[in-house]
Protein backbone atom coordinates (compact mmCIF):
# COMPACT_ATOMS: atom_id res chain seq x y z
CA UNK A 1 0.00 0.00 0.00
CA UNK A 2 0.93 3.90 -0.53
CA UNK A 3 0.69 6.29 2.08
CA UNK A 4 1.76 10.14 1.76
CA UNK A 5 3.21 11.77 4.70
CA UNK A 6 4.48 14.96 5.74
CA UNK A 7 5.99 17.10 8.72
CA UNK A 8 3.52 19.70 10.37
CA UNK A 9 5.29 22.98 8.40
CA UNK A 10 7.13 21.37 6.19
CA UNK A 11 4.47 22.91 3.48
CA UNK A 12 3.24 21.25 0.15
CA UNK A 13 6.87 20.65 -0.91
CA UNK A 14 6.78 18.18 2.03
CA UNK A 15 4.55 15.73 0.79
CA UNK A 16 5.90 12.45 0.50
CA UNK A 17 4.50 8.86 -0.50
CA UNK A 18 6.11 5.79 0.67
CA UNK A 19 5.04 2.13 0.48
CA UNK A 20 4.01 0.02 3.25
CA UNK A 21 3.44 -3.26 3.73
CA UNK A 22 -0.89 -3.92 4.36
CA UNK A 23 -1.92 -3.24 7.75
CA UNK A 24 -4.14 -5.81 9.53
CA UNK A 25 -6.59 -4.91 11.67
CA UNK A 26 -7.11 -5.60 15.47
CA UNK A 27 -9.57 -5.97 17.78
CA UNK A 28 -12.31 -3.70 17.44
CA UNK A 29 -10.43 -1.68 14.17
CA UNK A 30 -11.68 -1.91 10.11
CA UNK A 31 -9.33 -1.84 7.29
CA UNK A 32 -10.90 0.89 4.89
CA UNK A 33 -9.77 0.81 1.43
CA UNK A 34 -9.70 4.22 0.76
CA UNK A 35 -11.69 5.53 -2.65
CA UNK A 36 -11.27 9.60 -2.53
CA UNK A 37 -10.36 11.85 0.11
CA UNK A 38 -11.10 15.60 0.60
CA UNK A 39 -9.05 18.70 1.40
CA UNK A 40 -9.87 21.19 3.90
CA UNK A 41 -8.54 24.35 5.40
CA UNK A 42 -7.50 22.54 8.07
CA UNK A 43 -4.87 20.72 5.81
CA UNK A 44 -3.75 23.34 4.84
CA UNK A 45 -2.84 24.43 8.27
CA UNK A 46 -1.75 21.20 9.65
CA UNK A 47 1.17 21.59 6.50
CA UNK A 48 1.71 25.08 7.08
CA UNK A 49 2.73 24.46 10.82
CA UNK A 50 -0.14 26.32 12.49
CA UNK A 51 -3.03 24.00 12.73
CA UNK A 52 -3.77 24.62 16.66
CA UNK A 53 -4.30 21.06 17.35
CA UNK A 54 -1.28 17.87 18.28
CA UNK A 55 0.44 16.91 14.96
CA UNK A 56 2.28 13.70 14.91
CA UNK A 57 5.62 13.47 13.45
CA UNK A 58 5.21 11.83 9.93
CA UNK A 59 1.60 12.05 10.23
CA UNK A 60 -0.79 10.46 7.00
CA UNK A 61 -2.53 14.07 6.38
CA UNK A 62 -5.83 14.74 5.35
CA UNK A 63 -9.07 14.27 7.84
CA UNK A 64 -11.52 13.41 4.97
CA UNK A 65 -12.22 10.30 3.15
CA UNK A 66 -14.38 7.73 2.17
CA UNK A 67 -14.11 3.93 1.13
CA UNK A 68 -15.00 0.61 1.30
CA UNK A 69 -14.22 -1.74 4.08
CA UNK A 70 -12.57 -4.75 3.33
CA UNK A 71 -11.49 -6.43 6.89
CA UNK A 72 -12.76 -5.96 9.98
CA UNK A 73 -10.93 -6.74 13.83
CA UNK A 74 -12.73 -9.16 16.48
CA UNK A 75 -15.39 -8.06 18.15
CA UNK A 76 -16.20 -5.85 15.38
CA UNK A 77 -19.99 -5.70 14.71
CA UNK A 78 -20.58 -1.81 13.73
CA UNK A 79 -19.16 -2.29 10.10
CA UNK A 80 -18.84 -5.23 7.48
CA UNK A 81 -16.43 -6.13 4.99
CA UNK A 82 -18.12 -4.39 1.68
CA UNK A 83 -19.59 -1.27 3.57
CA UNK A 84 -19.11 2.13 2.28
CA UNK A 85 -18.13 4.24 4.61
CA UNK A 86 -16.44 7.89 5.49
CA UNK A 87 -14.28 8.28 9.23
CA UNK A 88 -15.52 11.05 11.36
CA UNK A 89 -12.28 13.10 12.10
CA UNK A 90 -12.49 13.22 16.06
CA UNK A 91 -12.46 9.16 15.95
CA UNK A 92 -13.69 9.14 19.63
CA UNK A 93 -16.16 11.73 19.89
CA UNK A 94 -19.09 9.22 19.26
CA UNK A 95 -21.96 12.38 20.74
CA UNK A 96 -22.78 15.35 23.70
CA UNK A 97 -20.07 18.34 23.60
CA UNK A 98 -16.90 18.17 22.96
CA UNK A 99 -13.98 17.52 25.45
CA UNK A 100 -10.48 17.14 25.89
CA UNK A 101 -10.91 13.27 25.83
CA UNK A 102 -11.78 13.44 21.74
CA UNK A 103 -8.64 15.42 21.24
CA UNK A 104 -7.36 12.88 18.52
CA UNK A 105 -8.40 13.70 15.00
CA UNK A 106 -7.32 12.28 12.01
CA UNK A 107 -4.66 14.03 9.91
CA UNK A 108 -3.31 15.48 12.98
CA UNK A 109 -2.36 13.73 16.24
CA UNK A 110 -3.78 10.45 13.65
CA UNK A 111 -2.55 9.03 10.87
CA UNK A 112 -5.17 10.45 8.09
CA UNK A 113 -6.69 9.06 4.61
CA UNK A 114 -4.26 10.37 2.25
CA UNK A 115 -3.52 6.63 1.88
CA UNK A 116 -4.60 3.49 -0.08
CA UNK A 117 -5.52 1.85 2.97
CA UNK A 118 -6.78 3.07 6.59
CA UNK A 119 -6.97 1.46 9.48
CA UNK A 120 -9.94 2.73 11.79
CA UNK A 121 -11.63 2.18 14.94
CA UNK A 122 -14.74 0.66 13.50
CA UNK A 123 -16.89 2.75 15.85
CA UNK A 124 -16.10 6.08 14.64
CA UNK A 125 -17.64 5.16 11.33
CA UNK A 126 -20.86 6.30 9.52
CA UNK A 127 -22.63 4.76 6.49
CA UNK A 128 -21.98 6.63 3.39
CA UNK A 129 -25.35 8.13 1.71
CA UNK A 130 -26.65 5.91 -0.95
CA UNK A 131 -26.73 8.35 -4.32
CA UNK A 132 -23.27 9.60 -3.44
CA UNK A 133 -20.05 8.64 -4.88
CA UNK A 134 -16.91 8.43 -3.16
CA UNK A 135 -15.68 11.74 -3.75
CA UNK A 136 -18.76 13.61 -2.73
CA UNK A 137 -18.79 11.37 0.09
CA UNK A 138 -15.60 12.48 1.22
CA UNK A 139 -16.55 15.66 1.48
CA UNK A 140 -18.67 15.69 4.11
CA UNK A 141 -16.55 14.73 7.93
CA UNK A 142 -14.99 18.25 7.99
CA UNK A 143 -16.52 20.64 5.76
CA UNK A 144 -20.48 19.41 6.47
CA UNK A 145 -20.60 18.32 9.88
CA UNK A 146 -18.86 21.34 11.13
CA UNK A 147 -21.74 23.01 9.27
CA UNK A 148 -24.47 21.11 10.56
CA UNK A 149 -23.01 21.84 14.02
CA UNK A 150 -22.92 25.46 13.50
CA UNK A 151 -26.84 25.63 12.41
CA UNK A 152 -27.95 23.24 14.86
CA UNK A 153 -25.16 22.51 18.00
CA UNK A 154 -26.42 24.76 20.20
CA UNK A 155 -29.74 23.07 20.86
CA UNK A 156 -32.27 25.83 19.60
CA UNK A 157 -30.87 25.19 15.65
CA UNK A 158 -32.02 27.05 12.66
CA UNK A 159 -35.99 27.28 11.65
CA UNK A 160 -37.62 27.58 8.82
CA UNK A 161 -38.09 30.83 8.03
CA UNK A 162 -35.51 32.55 9.92
CA UNK A 163 -32.56 34.28 8.02
CA UNK A 164 -29.35 32.64 7.59
CA UNK A 165 -25.95 34.81 6.84
CA UNK A 166 -23.21 32.75 5.44
CA UNK A 167 -19.88 34.31 4.73
CA UNK A 168 -17.95 33.72 1.51
CA UNK A 169 -17.81 30.60 -0.68
CA UNK A 170 -15.56 27.51 1.34
CA UNK A 171 -16.45 24.21 1.77
CA UNK A 172 -18.27 25.18 5.33
CA UNK A 173 -20.05 27.91 3.78
CA UNK A 174 -21.67 26.19 0.50
CA UNK A 175 -22.36 23.11 2.61
CA UNK A 176 -24.40 25.66 5.13
CA UNK A 177 -26.30 27.48 2.18
CA UNK A 178 -27.49 24.13 1.11
CA UNK A 179 -28.50 22.71 4.62
CA UNK A 180 -29.94 26.28 5.26
CA UNK A 181 -32.44 26.01 2.38
CA UNK A 182 -33.07 22.76 3.33
CA UNK A 183 -34.33 23.14 6.42
CA UNK A 184 -36.32 26.21 5.05
CA UNK A 185 -34.46 29.26 6.15
CA UNK A 186 -33.70 32.62 3.77
CA UNK A 187 -30.42 32.61 2.82
CA UNK A 188 -27.58 36.08 2.14
CA UNK A 189 -24.20 34.63 1.46
CA UNK A 190 -21.28 37.00 0.98
CA UNK A 191 -18.74 36.83 -1.46
CA UNK A 192 -15.93 38.53 -3.35
CA UNK A 193 -16.85 38.43 -7.37
CA UNK A 194 -19.98 38.63 -9.66
CA UNK A 195 -19.12 35.05 -10.89
CA UNK A 196 -19.28 33.41 -7.51
CA UNK A 197 -21.82 35.82 -7.09
CA UNK A 198 -24.08 34.37 -9.83
CA UNK A 199 -22.73 30.77 -8.44
CA UNK A 200 -24.22 31.19 -5.39
CA UNK A 201 -27.77 32.03 -6.50
CA UNK A 202 -27.64 29.12 -8.51
CA UNK A 203 -26.90 27.25 -5.77
CA UNK A 204 -29.79 28.36 -4.04
CA UNK A 205 -29.02 31.85 -2.06
CA UNK A 206 -31.74 34.17 -2.23
CA UNK A 207 -29.49 37.34 -1.69
CA UNK A 208 -25.75 37.93 -2.19
CA UNK A 209 -23.42 40.49 -1.30
CA UNK A 210 -20.41 41.47 -2.77
CA UNK A 211 -18.38 42.47 0.34
CA UNK A 212 -15.34 44.01 -2.13
CA UNK A 213 -18.23 46.21 -4.07
CA UNK A 214 -20.09 46.72 -0.27
CA UNK A 215 -17.56 46.81 2.22
CA UNK A 216 -19.87 47.45 4.75
CA UNK A 217 -21.87 43.92 3.94
CA UNK A 218 -23.10 43.84 7.76
CA UNK A 219 -25.04 47.44 6.76
CA UNK A 220 -26.28 45.85 3.87
CA UNK A 221 -27.46 42.17 5.46
CA UNK A 222 -29.28 44.64 7.99
CA UNK A 223 -31.47 46.79 5.11
CA UNK A 224 -31.75 43.32 3.49
CA UNK A 225 -33.41 42.58 6.84
CA UNK A 226 -35.42 45.32 7.38
CA UNK A 227 -32.76 46.74 9.70
CA UNK A 228 -33.92 43.22 12.07
CA UNK A 229 -30.27 41.31 11.33
CA UNK A 230 -29.61 37.67 10.47
CA UNK A 231 -30.92 34.91 13.08
CA UNK A 232 -27.82 33.05 12.49
CA UNK A 233 -24.36 34.16 10.98
CA UNK A 234 -21.99 31.16 10.29
CA UNK A 235 -18.76 33.57 10.16
CA UNK A 236 -16.05 31.07 8.49
CA UNK A 237 -13.59 34.30 8.55
CA UNK A 238 -13.28 35.50 11.68
CA UNK A 239 -14.56 39.04 11.10
CA UNK A 240 -16.32 38.76 14.46
CA UNK A 241 -16.97 42.80 14.57
CA UNK A 242 -18.93 43.02 11.47
CA UNK A 243 -20.98 39.56 12.14
CA UNK A 244 -22.75 41.08 15.49
CA UNK A 245 -23.61 44.12 13.91
CA UNK A 246 -25.18 42.30 11.23
CA UNK A 247 -26.76 39.27 13.24
CA UNK A 248 -30.02 40.31 15.05
CA UNK A 249 -30.69 40.84 18.74
CA UNK A 250 -29.87 37.81 20.81
CA UNK A 251 -29.10 35.92 17.48
CA UNK A 252 -26.54 33.72 17.16
CA UNK A 253 -23.06 33.65 15.49
CA UNK A 254 -20.94 30.41 14.86
CA UNK A 255 -16.88 31.46 14.76
CA UNK A 256 -15.92 28.52 12.49
CA UNK A 257 -12.46 29.93 11.59
CA UNK A 258 -10.24 32.70 10.65
CA UNK A 259 -8.27 33.17 7.69
CA UNK A 260 -5.87 35.52 8.95
CA UNK A 261 -2.81 35.30 11.10
CA UNK A 262 -3.93 37.92 13.70
CA UNK A 263 -7.15 39.97 13.92
CA UNK A 264 -8.18 43.41 15.39
CA UNK A 265 -9.31 42.90 19.46
CA UNK A 266 -13.13 42.51 19.54
CA UNK A 267 -14.38 45.39 21.41
CA UNK A 268 -16.65 43.62 24.36
CA UNK A 269 -19.01 46.30 23.59
CA UNK A 270 -19.79 44.82 20.31
CA UNK A 271 -21.26 41.75 22.33
CA UNK A 272 -23.13 43.22 24.84
CA UNK A 273 -24.78 45.68 21.97
CA UNK A 274 -25.58 42.47 19.82
CA UNK A 275 -26.68 40.69 22.82
CA UNK A 276 -25.76 37.67 20.73
CA UNK A 277 -24.39 34.05 21.41
CA UNK A 278 -21.04 33.54 20.16
CA UNK A 279 -19.93 29.82 19.50
CA UNK A 280 -16.71 28.35 18.51
CA UNK A 281 -17.66 25.45 16.27
CA UNK A 282 -14.72 22.71 15.38
CA UNK A 283 -16.26 19.86 13.26
CA UNK A 284 -18.70 17.34 15.07
CA UNK A 285 -19.43 14.56 16.57
CA UNK A 286 -20.42 10.97 14.88
CA UNK A 287 -23.60 11.47 16.39
CA UNK A 288 -24.09 15.09 14.13
CA UNK A 289 -22.75 13.08 11.31
CA UNK A 290 -25.48 10.87 10.97
CA UNK A 291 -28.17 13.88 11.30
CA UNK A 292 -25.82 15.26 8.71
CA UNK A 293 -26.22 12.00 6.69
CA UNK A 294 -30.05 11.84 6.96
CA UNK A 295 -30.80 15.52 5.93
CA UNK A 296 -28.19 14.71 2.60
CA UNK A 297 -30.34 11.56 2.08
CA UNK A 298 -33.72 13.35 2.69
CA UNK A 299 -33.34 16.01 0.36
CA UNK A 300 -31.02 14.33 -1.93
CA UNK A 301 -28.26 17.08 -1.55
CA UNK A 302 -25.24 16.41 -3.52
CA UNK A 303 -22.00 18.42 -2.12
CA UNK A 304 -20.84 20.79 -4.95
CA UNK A 305 -17.48 19.64 -6.32
CA UNK A 306 -14.85 21.91 -7.58
CA UNK A 307 -11.79 19.16 -9.06
CA UNK A 308 -10.67 15.75 -8.52
CA UNK A 309 -7.30 14.66 -8.91
CA UNK A 310 -5.67 10.98 -8.88
CA UNK A 311 -3.62 9.65 -6.13
CA UNK A 312 -0.49 10.32 -7.90
CA UNK A 313 -1.11 14.29 -8.57
CA UNK A 314 -2.19 15.06 -4.48
CA UNK A 315 -0.06 17.62 -4.59
CA UNK A 316 -0.64 19.51 -7.55
CA UNK A 317 -4.46 18.91 -5.50
CA UNK A 318 -2.78 20.79 -2.62
CA UNK A 319 -1.53 23.81 -5.03
CA UNK A 320 -4.82 23.96 -6.47
CA UNK A 321 -6.67 24.20 -2.69
CA UNK A 322 -4.31 26.18 -1.57
CA UNK A 323 -4.68 28.81 -4.71
CA UNK A 324 -8.37 29.99 -3.26
CA UNK A 325 -9.52 29.25 -6.95
CA UNK A 326 -11.71 26.15 -6.32
CA UNK A 327 -15.60 26.73 -6.02
CA UNK A 328 -16.45 23.92 -4.45
CA UNK A 329 -14.42 20.59 -2.74
CA UNK A 330 -11.18 19.69 -3.99
CA UNK A 331 -10.67 15.98 -3.75
CA UNK A 332 -8.42 13.12 -4.72
CA UNK A 333 -9.37 9.84 -6.26
CA UNK A 334 -7.13 6.86 -4.78
CA UNK A 335 -7.32 4.22 -6.78
CA UNK A 336 -8.98 0.75 -6.37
Amino acid sequence: MRSYHVDSGAGIDGLAVREHPDPAPGPGQALVAVRAASLSFRDLMVLRGDYLLPVKPDVVPVADGAGLVVAVGSGVTAVRVGDRVAGNVFPSWREGPFDLQHLAQLGGSLDGMLTELALLDADSLVPVPAHLSFAEAATLPCAAVTAWNALTGDGEGLRAGQTLLTLGSGGVSLFALQFGKALGARVIATTSSPDKARRLLELGADEVVDYRAVPDWAGRVRELTDGRGADRVVDVAGGLEQSLRAVRVAGHVACVGFVAESAPPLDPRALFRSGATVRAVAVGSRAQFLEVNALVERHRIRPLLDRSFPFDRAVEAFRHYASGAAFGKVTIDVPA
